[in-house]
């Protein structure tokens, strides 16, 4: 959790970018990258993608960056971007995957290895988060590896705070059961 310096900082940067500062923007980016990539690896599970990804989100926050009406809440704003932007990806993944259904139906050994082995993922975690709903995941992947809190989250994804917290706290202990 940053402290009240890190966010009067961060402010005073988004501020800045706002008005059109570039340097202000990349030092936000620098601020943010780790936990953007973080998050759309877990999202999308491949490093590649995830890198598509956060490079998309970033060039739309810069052209949209103007219109962020609340520089405090810049990181649910810039997540927001990247969930929509990893959504895309995986719309895009699954009509290439219907376009090409007949090709793997009749050849399986075609299907080429999704570089996902090469990420240091935990498959007992994996398996932990599939057991979750669509939503119930994305309320973890975003506490859990964007580090937003249950208002940040509420903003991304249209619910109430409070559900947001009871569906992560009912979420993390259907992991923890999972995982044990």
């Amino acid at each position: 959790m940053a402290n009240n310096t890190d966010m009067i900082y961060e402010i005073s940067l988004a501020e800045k970018a706002r008005s059109g500062s570039r340097e202000a923007f990349c030092e936000l980016y620098g601020m943010y990258k780790d936990r953007l990539y973080r998050y759309a690896l877990y999202r999308l599970g491949d490093p590649d993608d995830a890198e598509d990804a956060v490079s998309e989100c970033i060039l739309a926050a810069w052209k949209g960056i103007r219109s962020l009406r609340n520089t405090s809440a810049f990181g649910a704003w810039i997540f927001r971007i990247l969930y929509t932007c990893c959504m895309k990806h995986i719309r895009d993944a699954v009509n290439l995957r219907d376009n090409l259904a007949g090709i793997y139906e009749k050849d399986p050994g075609s299907r080429s290895a999704s570089g996902s082995e090469d990420v240091a993922l935990s498959v007992e975690l994996a398996e932990a988060l599939s057991q979750l709903s669509d939503d119930d995941r994305e309320i973890v992947l975003l506490s859990a590896s964007a580090g937003l809190t249950s208002s940040e989250i509420a903003a991304i994804t249209g619910m109430n705070p409070g559900t947001v917290r009871s569906r992560l706290s009912r979420s993390m202990a259907r992991m923890r059961e999972f995982l044990t």
